[in-house]
């Protein structure tokens, strides 16, 4: 099962319920109070690029990086009437992430960090980042905290619009500390009219604020500070999603 394969044509229809321009300005006012050294911006794992627009709208030059070519069509499609500078769009993996120049900022949102199952790739992913940003840079990211991700074992879950249906059911492995859902997919294709049903599988790890401290400062980054769910307060006990930042040395 090939995750995002068959679910990026419909991906924007189920997640209509993400606020991407809150999103943009949350993003916009950490930036605006760290004082950025420029205005290029990665937006790392940037999936049909909702939110690439939606600060390249706020007059970010945005760079979009995600490892699914089906995503990635969807995204180019969605910024091609894009005013200013247009997003560039890069195939890659995080762990081996290659840019052609420095970055002043790079975000990584909805809870994408957590789909790096593997802690190796995750430290590395830090490590390409830290490399690619300019001193002085941000690097801002959020995650699912371990507290909701063992919440959702056992849950099932139904998304539905006139064109696609999506069912799926979250299990997590205390062993292996992931959380994975397993979707069934039904679309209609315009052109035949028949409904066409795909499966994947997507997972996520469960890493602790201690860990993620400990790899952003691994890869060479200070002043390392979390925050409640799109909050500019330190995160409160029960949060399901907390904030990072971190800045790359002057």
């Amino acid at each position: 099962m090939n995750s995002y394969g068959f679910l990026a044509g419909c991906y924007d229809e189920f997640t209509t319920d993400v606020d991407y321009a809150t999103w943009a300005e949350y993003i916009q006012r950490h930036f605006e109070r760290a004082g950025l050294p420029g205005s290029t911006v990665l937006d790392l794992a940037c999936g049909t690029g909702s939110l690439t627009r939606e600060l390249s709208l706020r007059g970010y030059e945005m760079i979009g990086v995600d490892l699914s070519p089906d995503m990635l069509a969807q995204a180019a499609e969605k910024n091609r009437d894009a005013e200013g500078i247009a997003p560039i769009f890069l195939c890659q993996s995080m762990d081996q992430l290659d840019l052609y120049g420095t970055i002043d900022a790079c975000v990584c949102c909805l809870d994408s960090i957590n789909y790096v199952t593997d802690p190796k790739k995750l430290r590395r992913a830090f490590q390409r980042v830290h490399l690619f940003l300019m001193p002085g840079g941000l690097f801002l990211f959020d995650v699912n905290t371990p507290a909701k991700l063992e919440g959702l074992d056992g849950q099932v879950f139904l998304d539905e619009t006139e064109d696609a249906y999506c069912v799926w059911r979250a299990e997590y492995s205390r062993r292996r500390r992931v959380c994975s859902y397993f979707m069934d997919i039904f679309r209609l294709e315009e052109e035949s009219g028949l409904w066409e049903r795909g499966e994947e599988l997507h997972e996520e790890r469960a890493y602790t604020p201690e860990e993620l401290t400990s790899y952003l400062r691994d890869a060479g980054f200070t002043q390392i500070k979390q925050y409640g769910n799109l909050k500019h307060r330190p995160p409160k006990p029960g949060e399901d999603r907390i904030f990072f930042t971190a800045r790359k040395e002057v």
